[in-house]
């Protein structure tokens, strides 16, 4: 039967206006030119609902029983990476034959989605342990201790790699000009190590890291710069370092140097690099490197150091004043990876 074209406002309001001044069905459908079915069913819906706007409809019923939207959505919370495919062969298996897409549809209505997985540091009982205790421990330190931290971390930067956006903006055909395009090249082009630090006053020194660290490079590191970014972020007396646990900074021979030279070192929970705010910085400074493009290993030292210069130190200032947030996503996450 062929789809009957549907009737306009205006003329379902007229319908109304005529029945309330006395005329019969039958008269309004010759003065309107429409069946007298169709004007009784509008009559009847108006007094029915007190209205003759189009009423939600309910659509063809769901494939999938309450109790199978039940079932699946129990399933993918037990086990987060069970696929569609099994989750088709579970509702067959009960008697529900459905597609893949059917599936995806029931659960985004329960708020679920397939995300690709996060990739986070590997935690042992023993880490989710130690994260806790240090949230713990430092939950209600004053911010003046927080702002005489200095933080430290190292992090690689790739010439054409992932920090550079992946989604553009473009018209239909357009995929391979130049704006729309992310240069690459075999083995990724390289990429620099650096070492850097900060505290709530601002940025400290950024240096490049060319050879493969050592604990006697990174000893090195610390002496050449460790201290003169703690004399130009006007550091106060009795400031604390913020290493992690890499083996090269826990060397017994660096934890002697930093004894000697009477550095106070923050004890620090391993496989934690959400809870140091650095990593925030990294992330910043990899997108801003990124829309600069540099084309070579010189280029992107040197845009480094700029953009690494030119953060603000409101934004140093904000990381560690709101640094209580990742202590407490940490108690709250009982210890598990956070997002930072």
């Amino acid at each position: 039967m062929a789809k009957t074209k549907e009737l306009s406002k205006d003329t379902r309001n007229k319908i109304v206006d005529l029945h309330q001044v006395g005329k019969t069905e039958s008269a309004i459908g010759k003065q309107l030119g429409l069946k007298k079915s169709t004007v009784g069913a509008i009559i009847r819906k108006w007094k029915t609902y007190k209205t003759t706007d189009n009423l939600p409809r309910s659509g063809a019923p769901r494939k999938i029983s309450p109790r199978g939207v039940k079932m699946i959505t129990r399933t993918v919370s037990k086990n987060p990476r069970t696929t569609r495919g099994d989750l088709v062969n579970d509702l067959q298996r009960a008697g529900t034959k459905v597609t893949k897409p059917t599936i995806s549809n029931t659960l985004r209505r329960q708020g679920l989605k397939s995300c690709s997985a996060r990739r986070v540091p590997l935690l042992k009982p023993v880490h989710v342990q130690a994260r806790l205790k240090f949230a713990r421990e430092h939950l209600d330190d004053p911010d003046e201790d927080w702002e005489n931290v200095i933080w430290s971390d190292e992090t690689k930067i790739e010439l054409f790699g992932k920090n550079s956006t992946r989604r553009v903006w473009r018209t239909k055909n357009a995929e391979l000009h130049p704006k729309n395009t992310i240069p690459t090249v075999k083995h990724g082009g390289g990429n620099i190590m650096l070492w850097g630090c900060f505290s709530a006053k601002g940025p400290g020194r950024l240096i490049r890291v060319k050879e493969r660290m050592n604990g006697a490079i990174y000893r090195e590191i610390l002496s050449e710069n460790l201290l003169p970014s703690a004399r130009a972020l006007k550091m106060k007396r009795g400031w604390v370092f913020q290493h992690d646990n890499d083996p090269k900074h826990t060397a017994r021979a660096t934890k002697e140097w930093l004894r000697k030279k009477h550095f106070k070192v923050l004890e620090w929970p391993s496989q934690s690099p959400d809870l140091n705010p650095i990593e925030n910085l990294w992330r910043e400074l990899k997108v801003r490197v990124a829309q600069r493009q540099p084309q070579n290993i010189t280029a992107l030292e040197e845009i480094c150091m700029e953009e690494w210069a030119k953060t603000p130190a409101t934004v140093c200032e904000n990381l560690v004043k709101t640094y209580i947030k990742h202590l407490t996503s940490v108690i709250a996450n009982k210890g598990y990876i956070t997002k930072y």
